[in-house]
């Protein structure tokens, strides 16, 4: 986007020039300009940071440390996707977790341990990563909403339905095993393309390595980025910690009271609504409230804007923006229209003009394009918005890839014996010929599962599979550029071309798309670990053979921990399952048929893609001192995705960057990436420690 008039920022394409030399961390390197070609970027990384073979990687402590802390927090992930549809990153906290650990054990044993590396701590966060969110991306939404659908036969109650008979535990472990998996192998391909040529951000990934150099530096320099680290950490452990939900943990409840009692005598809220809100209720929204348009009292979205910057996070909140005061309330105008003339889509027009919604009013099957729900009080906006974001990722990603076949291609050769000239990074990268050796077995598993499973025929299964390339490439590039992975969004493609090929069947439909979704997250997963290992000079094939131990270990926590926590119907409904339910509500949506999906959805879905592939043709047009100035596609794309609290604290931590960056470039440099890589890990870290906590009391049998 274009600065103000007048203002004298310095084009963004001008400051990713410089990203490449200076993003190692080391101010002693030569420059390299990020303009650079791929050949030569390739040498200079080979040349000045590769330290694979100078260094311990791929070691036993390194793989079950990680292994361990992932199987811990898949569980973790498992209740927080039941709770508030939301898993939390492992890499950070796997990072912080294991240094932590690892010198308490020497400390411990009196020093007989040997310290672990730095590339040993990275390699341990690609396994705890793989373990703890690879694995159970989609545990708790598929299978979870396979159980929603199976209603109890006459005389039965909730409790009847049983876990095990909906899913057989033999089903849920290959499935799982299956296609995280197919997601470590898919991205092999997008590893050389999206990190060493393109050079993309991954926020969580550069956080992660610069956490791992502040916690191994020795320098002056760098112990002050280590105490700005620290000191980051510190205060997103308090903010993690005061800012839990109430009924989370009882002992902590407790503790809240008590602190309320003696200190604050009152109660502080979870959220804050913007001073805006009331004025938009009465005017713009018929008098409901926007879901997601509020913040809370969270600094980890805050701190990635920092990492992300200006030019995505600007994009994200103009998107947002335009969603939640322009397309939205016209949307609901429509829908009210509609109901003056007859339409049973709830909503009801008074004599004087005066609209009001009533649950009770909604005729089932009726199309409406803004769904109202939370009884009638909330209007889900990224429902109806999800559908044409997801279109304007997927086209500007096919769009790129298209444009940029030659480097694609390059990429793919350079793997191949014999092929592309000399390359100094064939021994180390992984060769696609483990891609293709790996992929083989794993499609004929989940060609298996899936047919025998799912009911979904070879052919279809096929296609599925192949589809789950495409997604995995959308979602990796979606979470280089900002940090999120669309999970949910590339489940919903596949669930829509399932509506289109296996029509009226619900469990087809979820089963694709738990491939897709599991597999995109698993890509992701990958090369935001494999982002941190090369920005620390790691070896990336012993990382991919790390990650893919990883999956193993998770896939022996999560199978156990879903049936443990899940027993039956009655039990998943005492949780509030967001997430859940919004891949049933689709499934139920779209297997009805896709007339159920709202004409403006079709219409964006259209838009989108258009929109896509313009922002990216632009791109490839726009001289390069401007491009800097264009939205980021996918900024707008995940815009429509995500609340709008979440893209405004995007903007906010972007614009504390810019202007910090202004004020001070220098001080800018050295404490902005390490203060906000400490608030993602402390807040990230205090989090999952109390879902843990939550977590292993429910599978003791106690009250959280």
């Amino acid at each position: 986007m274009a600065a103000s008039p007048g203002s004298s920022q310095e084009p963004l394409a001008s400051q990713a020039d410089a990203d490449f030399s200076t993003q190692f961390g080391n101010p002693n390197l030569p420059p390299l300009s990020g303009s650079a070609s791929p050949e030569e970027k390739d040498a200079y990384w080979y040349k000045h940071i590769y330290q694979g073979d100078n260094m311990k990687q791929l070691t036993v402590r390194a793989v079950v440390m990680g292994g361990v802390l992932g199987m811990l927090m898949s569980a973790s992930n498992l209740y927080t996707t039941l709770t508030i549809g939301w898993g939390f990153g492992v890499a950070i906290t796997s990072c912080v977790m294991s240094f932590v650990i690892w010198n308490a054990l020497r400390a411990l044993t009196g020093g007989a341990l040997s310290k672990m590396s730095i590339l040993e701590n990275n390699c341990m966060q690609s396994t705890a990563a793989a373990a703890g969110s690879s694995t159970g991306a989609t545990i708790a939404t598929m299978f979870g909403a396979l159980m929603l659908l199976k209603d109890p036969a006459p005389g039965q109650t909730l409790a009847d339905i049983k876990s095990a008979d909906v899913s057989p535990w033999w089903i849920v472990a290959s499935f799982t095993f299956g296609t995280a998996c197919l997601g470590v192998f898919l991205a092999v391909p997008m590893k050389r393309q999206m990190i060493n040529h393109e050079n993309l951000r991954f926020p969580s990934g550069v956080a992660a390595a610069e956490t791992l150099r502040s916690l191994y530096s020795e320098s002056a320099e760098s112990l002050k980025k280590a105490y700005a680290l620290l000191a980051g950490i510190g205060v997103g452990l308090v903010l993690g910690l005061l800012n839990a939900g109430i009924g989370s943990v009882s002992f902590l409840d407790k503790f809240f009271n008590f602190m309320r009692e003696r200190l604050f005598r009152v109660d502080l809220p979870s959220e804050w609504n913007f001073f805006w809100n009331d004025w938009c209720v009465k005017h713009l929204w018929a008098g409901k409230a926007a879901g997601g348009h509020s913040g809370e009292f969270s600094l980890l979205l805050i701190a990635a804007g920092i990492i992300t910057r200006m030019r995505v996070s600007l994009s994200m909140f103009v998107g947002s923006v335009l969603l939640y005061f322009v397309v939205g309330p016209w949307l609901v105008s429509k829908d009210i229209a509609a109901a003056a003339a007859g339409s049973t889509n709830g909503w009801k027009v008074a004599a004087d003009g005066t609209a009001s919604y009533d649950p009770a009013a909604l005729v089932k099957g009726t199309v409406m394009n803004i769904e109202v729900v939370g009884g009638g009080a909330v209007l889900a906006l990224t429902r109806w918005a999800l559908w044409g974001g997801t279109a304007l990722m997927v086209a500007a990603s096919l769009a790129a890839l298209a444009i940029n076949w030659r480097t694609i291609v390059r990429a793919f050769s350079g793997f191949l014996p014999g092929k592309g000239g000399p390359d100094p990074l064939a021994r180390i990268e992984v060769p696609m010929s483990w891609m293709i050796v790996g992929l083989i077995p794993i499609s004929i598993l989940l060609l298996i599962v899936q047919y025998y499973a799912f009911q979904i025929s070879i052919w279809a299964g096929a296609i599925a599979i192949a589809m789950s390339f495409v997604l995995s490439l959308v979602a990796c590039r979606a979470t280089g550029e900002t940090d999120t992975t669309p999970i949910g969004a590339m489940g919903k493609v596949m669930q829509l071309l399932f509506a289109v090929i296996k029509p009226g069947l619900p469990v087809p439909n979820l089963a694709s798309a738990g491939v897709a979704a599991n597999a995109a997250s698993s890509s992701a997963d990958l090369l935001m670990d494999l982002k941190s290992g090369y920005l620390l000079g790691a070896n990336p094939r012993r990382q991919f053979i790390a990650q893919f131990l990883g999956v193993f270990f998770g896939t022996l926590a999560i199978v156990p921990c879903w049936y443990l926590m899940i027993p039956d119907r009655a039990k998943l409904e005492t949780f509030a399952l967001p997430a859940t339910r919004q891949w049933e509500a689709v499934a139920r949506l779209l297997t009805e048929g896709l007339d159920k999906l709202p004409e403006s959805a079709r219409w964006a879905i259209v838009i989108g893609a258009l929109v896509g592939v313009g922002l990216v043709l632009l791109e490839r047009f726009t001289p390069q001192k401007l491009k800097g100035y264009l939205p980021s596609a996918m900024g707008l794309g995940l815009s429509w995705i995500v609340p709008f609290g979440n893209a405004f604290s995007f903007l906010l931590g972007a614009i504390i960057g810019w202007i910090w960056e202004k004020a001070d470039r220098k001080h800018a440099t050295l404490y902005a990436i390490a203060i906000a890589s400490g608030l993602i890990a402390g807040e990230s870290l205090m989090k999952a420690i109390l879902s843990m906590v939550s977590t292993a009391l429910g599978l003791w049998g106690g009250t959280p």
